[in-house]
């Protein structure tokens, strides 16, 4: 008898146990089903409104500054450097004296030719005088003339020659690092230093052949940094290249800028647009909005989730929308079809979000999108 109360009194704890774990089982199937109908979460994100904007035309290209004037000055004639009259990175003017070579011996063989000359002058004043009176012939005249003359080219050809023992600029410009030093030899050809204008300089680029219908000389040209979009100068296209390059099928532009400010140096690379006369009005919106893939681009627009019951609260959903794009300017891009403008799409956490994601719109840390953006440089 102890027996069979002993193996009720378990039944029955088995049977009150297994009713609990089943209680608990039909708890947990009745919540999963009800987040599945609930769905996923929603997800936190910050909106834009679809814009439209106006922007002017432009043509963007790469480019390399070039220097309107810039030659490597070297000497003309051998000596030693007697005199130098500048620094490196000086600025001069045009003609002033750089450097003296050495004219000793120019010098004395022009002082012996201005000594014979002016006695070759003065006995033709005393020949005209007797050829005059008919105390001698004419011959002798001639022959007086003719040494006068030959004296002056010996003189021309001297102070020449000094003169070629001077180097000065040739236009006014900016110097580079000095190569020469006091008492250097210099044979003819040696290099002295650079000099390059600044006041004006040159930005070649190129273009597709599809833009050459575009192209004028006089159009507007701005050059900036490629890394931001600060404008180092303007100028305007002062030659278009008339052949199209048979490798690239690009043709070959030079704009003119002026550098007062010295921004610009040769050899720097720069961004170049090339302002077209016409403007263009444009569905925009930030940059941040579009999700990149393979199979295209694409934004999530916000839309008003349908209720179901007049019960319902209103929810906010995302639907994906591909879209088309075009330029891009500041912190916007053009967008050419799939969206109109007054619509609201996600600009921050589209990456996280998928087609029907439900939404929580929170904008109060928004990012404000710029066509000029200047960040700080940290």
């Amino acid at each position: 008898m102890r027996y069979v109360i002993a193996i009720l009194s378990l039944v029955a704890v088995l049977a009150t146990l297994a009713g609990v774990k089943a209680s608990q089982i039909s708890m947990l199937i009745g919540a999963g089903k009800a987040m599945k109908k609930a769905g996923p979460p929603p997800e936190v994100v910050s909106t834009a409104t679809v814009d439209k904007q106006t922007w002017e035309g432009t043509l963007t290209a790469v480019g390399s500054v070039v220097a309107a004037k810039g030659v490597e000055l070297s000497n003309d004639a051998a000596g030693v450097v007697t005199r130098l009259y500048f620094e490196s990175g000086a600025a001069v003017k045009q003609g002033q004296v750089l450097v003296e070579l050495d004219a000793n011996v120019e010098r004395a063989q022009l002082a012996s030719v201005r000594a014979r000359k002016n006695l070759a002058d003065t006995s033709l004043q005393r020949t005209r005088a007797l050829v005059n009176s008919g105390s001698i012939a004419p011959a002798q005249l001639d022959t007086d003339e003719s040494s006068l003359k030959s004296l002056s080219a010996d003189e021309s050809a001297i102070g020449a020659q000094i003169g070629r023992k001077v180097i000065r600029a040739p236009f006014s410009g900016r110097l580079g690092i000095r190569a020469v030093n006091l008492g250097q030899y210099l044979a003819p050809g040696t290099t002295i230093t650079v000099l390059e204008a600044i006041q004006t300089v040159y930005v070649d680029f190129t273009l597709p052949q599809q833009k050459i219908g575009d192209l004028k000389v006089g159009m507007q040209v701005r050059a900036s940094e490629p890394s931001h979009s600060a404008t180092l100068a303007e100028g305007t296209i002062s030659a278009i290249e008339p052949a199209v390059d048979t490798v690239t099928r690009t043709v070959k532009v030079r704009a003119s800028l002026p550098n007062k400010d010295e921004k610009l140096r040769s050899g720097m690379f720069v961004k170049v647009d090339v302002v077209l006369p016409e403007q263009q009005a444009l569905v925009v919106i930030p940059a941040t909005a579009v999700v990149h893939a393979t199979f295209g681009d694409s934004v999530f627009c916000v839309d008003d989730k349908p209720a179901v019951s007049p019960t319902d609260k209103p929810t906010k959903i995302a639907r994906q929308q591909f879209v088309k794009l075009g330029d891009s300017k500041g912190d916007f891009v053009s967008v050419l079809a799939g969206l109109t403008p007054g619509q609201q799409v996600v600009s921050a956490g589209a990456f996280k979000l998928r087609n029907g994601s439900s939404l929580v719109i929170n904008d109060e840390i928004k990012l404000d999108p710029k066509l000029s953006p200047h960040p700080d440089n940290r």
